[in-house]
């Protein structure tokens, strides 16, 4: 399938994402399926945002916005109410692992002083 060599995609997922209503082929009369350009720049997209994190349901405002004749799937409010969405969770993720990396630093630090004052003591018994 064409699109799916020029989008760097498979046809399954390409069928998928058809499935899903993200992408709308149209039909030659011998039933055929047929993607014009904004298809393209539709499977782009959806690859785009998937491979940063998004799930299918937060790339269906970017579709629609890049549907409505907007030059960027990133530009309309309900894209922008994602965008915030997304960056909230990824802050929140953040903050998370922070707290789990001074815990683990604290816990190191807490290890390799017990195993020098474990090696001290032992010296010192041995002298």
């Amino acid at each position: 399938m064409e699109l799916a060599e020029r989008a760097g995609t498979s046809t399954r997922t390409l069928r998928y994402y058809e499935t899903q209503g993200l992408v709308r082929p149209r039909r030659s009369a011998n039933g055929y399926r047929i993607y014009d350009e904004a298809e393209l720049r539709v499977v782009h997209e959806i690859r785009a945002l998937l491979a940063v994190g998004f799930g299918l349901d937060d790339i269906r405002p970017f579709v629609a916005c890049l549907r409505a004749g907007s030059s960027s799937g990133d530009v309309c409010p309900d894209s922008v109410a994602v965008l915030r969405r997304k960056l909230a969770e990824v802050d929140d993720y953040l903050d998370r692992l922070g707290g789990v990396r001074r815990q683990l630093h604290d816990q190191l630090a807490r290890a390799i002083a017990h195993r020098e004052e474990t090696c001290l003591r032992t010296r010192k018994r041995a002298d």
